[in-house]
């Protein structure tokens, strides 16, 4: 039987991912550790049958790591087909078309095993050369590339990621950082944030924005804009400063080379007025928590600043209690902003009166 099966490279691929269903066929440990954003687990063998079937074919042979794996397979193909089937089906009705694009970790036997299958059943299929392997190598090569970002800058309780919202709302192309990371860099910045991905799916999530940020979706699919000869709103992509590290994941080295050395805006509120905006922000979660979160820098803060604040938050005193921790962030966030290579030129300081969004991303779009 002729299997009418189109192989994609990962540009090509990653144009009908927009649209349709993306299964990854590989284990279920390797799905968790990290995938293409918005995949499906489809998982052709567990984590168990997979090392077994490994083994087979380093130790043995391909021939009976294959009739391992078919005595596996044979078992799951009625299961696997209806549950490509529910996928298919929550794409609503005005995108099924039975497209489905299928990838394993090289793009060996076990995407094709699984494509064979779906096409067999009347799915029209395309699997990725490469399979994962290839996505990664895409992934790291677009932190290599120059982006036109602007930064916003800005100490701590200034209310960055609040302005980024609000410059999104006005049609802005911005990078949420924080957003991808799942944390808000300070030693706090875990508290009300789901669970951090991992460093992997971290980058996959960062590169995927960065994709869909200077790509413009046409009809014929994604065309990149021409920068110079085509300038208009969508080609500044505003970005938050960050360190390098957001709590347990960090900005890839040359993607963070390229943020250092675009222009900031520093978005300059007063001191009282960031207090506020963090004490709203962190003042309703457990003292235990915080607690937590002020033992995590005590070094960094020094053993009298560390007993002080200690002391201000058991007694409930949260305006002191937080006064002493944005002086430290703030000494600490401009030893950072100034390891720039021109930060004379680079940066540009905006007048705020206070932490509010929406009048601050206005400043931002003047200044611009």
């Amino acid at each position: 039987m002729y299997v009418a099966i189109t192989k994609l490279h990962i540009d090509e691929f990653l144009k009908l991912a927009s649209a349709h269903p993306v299964l990854d066929v590989r284990s279920p440990g390797e799905f968790e550790h990290a995938h293409i954003p918005g995949a499906y687990s489809l998982p052709l063998f567990t984590d168990e049958e997979r090392k077994i079937v490994g083994t087979a074919y380093k130790k043995e042979s391909k021939e009976k790591a294959i009739k391992i794996g078919l005595k596996y397979f044979g078992k799951k193909m009625v299961k696997m087909v209806e549950e490509v089937e529910k996928i298919e089906a929550s794409m609503g009705s005005s995108e099924r078309s039975k497209t489905i694009l299928v990838h394993c970790w090289r793009g060996g036997m076990r995407s094709a095993g699984v494509a064979w299958l779906l096409d067999l059943y009347g799915f029209k299929v395309y699997s990725l050369v490469g399979g994962y392997k290839a996505y990664r190598k895409w992934v790291l090569a677009q932190f290599q590339k120059d982006y036109p970002f602007i930064i916003i800058g800005g100490y701590t309780g200034s209310g960055k990621t609040e302005v980024l919202a609000a410059l999104a709302a006005k049609g802005a192309t911005i990078i949420d950082l924080e957003s991808i990371a799942s944390h808000k860099g300070s030693a706090f910045g875990n508290l009300g944030m789901p669970k951090q991905p991992t460093q992997e799916q971290f980058e996959n999530n960062l590169a995927n924005k960065l994709r869909d940020s200077i790509f413009d979706f046409r009809d014929t699919g994604y065309e990149l804009l021409d920068l110079n000869r085509n300038p208009q709103p969508a080609t500044r992509i505003y970005i938050e400063d960050e360190s390098q590290r957001i709590g347990e994941v960090n900005i890839p080295g040359s993607l963070f080379n390229t943020m250092r050395s675009k222009p900031v805006l520093f978005l300059d509120i007063p001191f009282e007025e960031r207090l506020l905006h963090i004490i709203n922000s962190y003042g309703k979660y457990d003292q235990e928590k915080l607690l937590n979160a002020i033992l995590r820098i005590q070094k960094k803060l020094g053993g009298l600043e560390t007993k002080n604040t200690v002391n201000y938050l058991l007694e409930k005193d949260l305006y002191n209690c937080f006064a002493i921790l944005l002086k430290y962030y703030d000494k600490f966030y401009l030893n950072g902003l100034f390891r720039r290579e021109n930060p004379e030129m680079q940066i540009r300081k905006i007048p705020c009166f206070s932490t509010n969004a929406e009048d601050n991303a206005a400043g931002v779009i003047a200044a611009i």
